[in-house]
């Protein structure tokens, strides 16, 4: 009978660990999902003018980064309070994550080449315990500080739905810009020169946050990538942009629809529920789906 007991024991804990490992490996899986070079382009960041020349595109009237104090994984406090004056850089990445260990190079050498001007602070969504990141933080000769990102720290920077997920702050502390996916260094290089009033081979532009840095933001836009409101009248267009606030995309992400377009624009499913309501709006149809699961604020 006890082994028996032991067998059925044995047989519960390893589904449970299967189920664990599901879970884990769903959510590693729409974190790298959207990690991609594609998403890093898509960002309003630095590019090419009409004449060839890089344009570095920040955020109008940025918000102040959210309150910022923790230990990283040598025990040391980081915190935003000695932030002052320089210019910080933020990346959500994981152990697990390839694009994150493909970009960890250009971070040494963007934190070697401005040292005190430059803050770069990893946040690690691992799920392993801080002295496993500790150990491969060393093996890759990373030179910044890691912090374990917990959830509230996530949460306050929207959700963080892709990895690695950059964003820079400038000297005044005010979040002015967000990478998503790999972006080459050179980019880093215009940005972070351009934030510390270095000379720099770029036109400088400003863009309202519509969801491209905050995706709370999404709420504020009036076009969304790859939703077609032609045909509506402004009340429709009102009435349409409210609902795809209000409905959750049912991909799995847990965001808004609006949030989701501007987060992933190669996603089919918010793509067809967007034009579905966009549709019915036309037509006169009611509201048929469920609202958001999760609003994603970053207060």
């Amino acid at each position: 009978m006890s082994k028996i007991y032991i067998r059925r024991g044995m047989l519960l804990l390893a589904g449970a660990l299967a189920l664990v490992g599901t879970v884990l490996a769903v959510r590693r899986e729409k974190a790298l999902k959207r990690s991609t070079p594609v998403a890093a382009t898509e960002q309003p960041a630095a590019s090419s003018g009409d004449g060839g020349s890089a344009v570095i595109r920040f955020v109008k009237n940025p918000e102040m980064a959210p309150p910022f104090e923790a230990r990283d994984i040598s025990g040391k406090v980081v915190s935003g309070a000695g932030w002052g004056g320089k210019v910080v850089l933020l990346n959500f990445w994981a152990t697990w994550c390839p694009p994150c260990r493909e970009e960890i190079p250009e971070l040494i050498t963007l934190q070697k080449q401005y040292k005190d001007r430059l803050e770069v602070i990893g946040l690690s969504e691992d799920d392993d315990a801080p002295e496993k990141v500790l150990k491969f933080a060393q093996q890759e000769g990373i030179n910044y500080p890691i912090v374990m990102a917990t959830p509230q720290l996530i949460g306050a920077y929207g959700g963080v739905p892709a990895l690695p997920t950059s964003f820079l702050i400038d000297t005044q502390g005010r979040v002015v810009l967000k990478h998503s996916g790999l972006y080459p260094l050179e980019g880093y290089v215009r940005e972070i020169r351009a934030l510390l009033g270095l000379p720099v081979e770029a036109r400088i532009e400003t863009f309202v946050d519509t969801g491209q840095v905050f995706l709370k933001n999404a709420a504020n836009a009036t076009e969304l990538p790859g939703v077609d409101f032609t045909g509506l009248t402004a009340e429709q267009k009102k009435i349409a942009l409210h609902r795809l606030n209000a409905e959750g995309c049912t991909c799995g992400c847990g965001l808004t629809l609006s949030q989701c377009r501007v987060n992933d624009t190669t996603c089919p499913i918010s793509s067809e529920l967007a034009a579905q309501i966009v549709k019915e709006v036309n037509h006169g149809g009611k509201p048929g789906r469920a609202p958001a699961r999760r609003t994603v604020t970053s207060d």
